[in-house]
């Protein structure tokens, strides 16, 4: 980011406060002010003026070194808000499940892991099983690759490099340059495969919901066995439609 985003017709100084939020989250969840100022481009007494109210708000921290870091009642605001994405979401995963008889999800990238925020379980006695709220590494499932691949390859690059790309199975990428290769893949095709990656025996697909400001995607998981079986010339256009028709709703309601 080269310089302060321009007002869009709404309040500057709430866009900007956003604006240094975001920042910080794609930080990791703490900044120096100085990298606030050279990523936003904004002059460093009104970000300091901005942090200062979040600060006294609670919204933000000030840390022993001087940096800044995300504050404790940003939660309860993420929590409100997975839940109310989970209950869009769900209409929507609910006719992946009946159409393809597999557990479906939904989860959204939250700093270097995805969070699952909205599930419809498959009726197989054998079913794959994610508690909603259940926090993964990004790096070695289905739907943390599909955000990834819509994100900045530098982006990508910085956040594995954070996080690091810790083995979770045999089959699991563990390299920020094989990761790039399978995002340019995922790129192509429109969707991304977790085989075996996070759990031995269990496959997943994946695809981006569009446009999530969030970095959000939906996914069906199943056994090795019968997810094989799944054609995915069928399931991923259905798949890649209700991410779309997710998409709109969720711009409609914002």
């Amino acid at each position: 980011m080269t310089g302060p985003r321009r007002a869009s017709g709404g309040v500057q100084s709430v866009e900007r406060t956003f604006e240094l939020l975001e920042l910080m989250a794609d930080a990791g969840g703490e900044v120096a002010l100085s990298d606030l100022a050279e990523s936003s481009g904004l002059p460093l007494p009104t970000i300091h003026r901005i942090m200062r109210t979040l600060v006294g708000a609670g919204y933000a921290r000030q840390q022993p070194s001087r940096r800044y870091a995300l504050g404790p009642r940003l939660i309860r605001l993420g929590e409100t808000a997975s839940r109310a994405l989970g209950a869009w979401a769900r209409p929507y995963l609910a006719e992946l499940t009946e159409k393809t008889g597999e557990t479906s999800n939904m989860a959204v990238l939250d700093g270097e892991q995805i969070v699952y925020v909205a599930q419809v379980p498959s009726q197989h006695s054998m079913r794959m099983f994610t508690e909603v709220g259940r926090r993964v590494d990004a790096h070695a499932t289905a739907v943390g690759k599909a955000v990834m691949a819509n994100m900045p390859a530098d982006a990508v690059t910085q956040m594995l490099t954070r996080a690091g790309m810790r083995p979770q199975t045999e089959r699991t990428i563990t390299t920020i340059g094989a990761m790039h290769d399978e995002l340019a893949r995922i790129r192509q095709d429109g969707y991304a495969v977790d085989d075996g990656e996070q759990e031995v025996g269990v496959r997943c697909y994946a695809v981006a919901v569009p446009g999530a400001p969030a970095g959000a995607g939906i996914s069906i998981s199943g056994p090795e066995g019968r997810m094989t079986r799944i054609t995915t010339d069928e399931v991923i256009p259905l798949m890649q439609r209700l991410a779309r028709e997710l998409s709109s709703e969720l711009s409609v309601s914002a």
